[in-house]
């Protein structure tokens, strides 16, 4: 199986509720004030930014979204079992990015 994630696989995941959240992840969504439908929404209609490469624990993406107040980026993999992991979740800023979808180099 190969092991590169698509919105379509992320969407499927979120409507069948076969994700779990890390506890960065949700420490992290909750010091920025970002709901639950929030993150859910922005895996649902955002886009795949950047692709990494598995470093062992699986391959993983950035996912860029917006909701109607602010842009939200969310890390998330799949795990053994092929369920959605969300790595972390964070409002982008300066310095790390210009804007939402471009880094600041």
């Amino acid at each position: 199986m190969k092991d590169n994630i698509t919105s379509a696989w992320i969407s499927e995941r979120i409507h069948t509720r076969e994700y779990l959240i890390s506890r960065h992840a949700e420490d992290e969504r909750r010091n920025d004030g970002i709901s639950l439908s929030e993150l859910e929404r922005v895996l649902l209609s955002g886009q795949i930014i950047e692709h990494y490469e598995d470093t062992g624990r699986g391959s993983s993406c950035l996912v860029c979204g917006r909701t109607i107040q602010r842009p939200i980026h969310v890390v998330c993999g799949r795990n053994k079992h092929s369920w959605l992991i969300i790595i972390t979740v964070y409002i982008p800023s300066l310095p790390k990015w210009k804007t939402p979808t471009e880094r600041n180099r």
